[in-house]
């Protein structure tokens, strides 16, 4: 990639960020679409974090991603949000405006959403159950309400931050046309009630993940279903141990990686108005 006076700058905001393949796609997506810009990671601190946003201006920047941990506080700096941010209370992608504006976009949701075209699963009308209230399962239970799924069964360990979670649910209840509910996840009677009418399983955590392999976000699998799907948003490891387990079961599975594909691919289009080449991009993806 030849760089030249006129070349732009993306970039993604995050800490730790040198780990992320997210430059690895979009500078593939970059030269095969020949758009003069390149994408670096720049890992700040969160007292680095109003001159970074000031420079997204300043450097006249193509568009920037948001990861951990600043993905909520980001939020001051943006002047206009789009309805899935607004609902999720999170931002992953910033669109700059020629009027020097900041838009905040959440495109997890979305991403999540198209990989489950890619696998062939329809919960459209449907009922599913997600374990996690973090931005990931914020971000996945908004896209899949505001886009007609019909009823979502959320699980979490009751902490401090429970009932503010509620709060969230309850939100994003009243705002789209979907009911929504959020139980302890060890009340085990409950979570196989929900799986036993569910179309999709969602671990929306990081258990099972690198290096607690071991580890599944549910201990009874007895109310695993031969109708029922399931989704681990985790990507390393490639199989994680429920999706193992459910493999065992003969069940469909997903795991994160469409989502981490789809995120990114929403985002450039955001950006450039042209779609992320994903023959080229894919096999990066799933190589990394």
């Amino acid at each position: 990639m030849e760089v030249t006076g006129c070349t732009r700058l993306a970039g993604l905001i995050a800490k730790p960020a040198k780990h992320s393949i997210s430059p690895l796609m979009h500078n593939a997506a970059f030269k095969a679409n020949n758009i003069d810009a390149v994408y670096l990671a720049f890992e700040i601190e969160k007292e680095q974090l109003a001159a970074m946003m000031k420079s997204i201006t300043a450097l006249n920047m193509i568009g920037v991603n948001v990861s951990m941990p600043y993905k909520r506080a980001v939020l001051p700096y943006l002047d206009e949000l789009s309805e899935a941010a607004t609902l999720t209370g999170a931002v992953n992608t910033i669109l700059p405006q020629k009027d020097g504006r900041l838009v905040g976009h959440n495109t997890d949701g979305s991403g999540f959403m198209r990989s489950l075209v890619d696998s062939k699963i329809d919960i459209i009308g449907e009922e599913i159950t997600v374990i996690g209230t973090g931005g990931a399962a914020t971000a996945i239970c908004v896209q899949a309400a505001l886009d007609g799924v019909k009823k979502i069964n959320v699980f979490n360990r009751q902490g401090k931050f429970f009932n503010q979670k509620l709060q969230k649910i309850n939100e994003i209840e009243k705002k789209t046309q979907c009911k929504l509910s959020l139980t302890d996840l060890a009340d085990v009677k409950a979570v196989n009630k929900a799986l036993r009418n569910s179309k999709l399983l969602v671990n929306a955590t990081d258990v099972g993940m690198k290096p607690n392999e071991a580890q599944t976000p549910i201990q009874d699998f007895s109310a695993l279903h031969n109708d029922l799907a399931v989704y681990d948003v985790i990507y390393n490891p490639r199989k994680t141990k429920l999706i193992q387990i459910a493999n065992e079961k003969g069940l469909k599975t997903v795991n994160g990686l469409g989502m981490l594909l789809y995120q990114g691919a929403y985002a450039f289009e955001l950006w450039t108005g042209k779609k992320m080449p994903l023959e080229i991009v894919r096999p990066l993806v799933a190589n990394s």
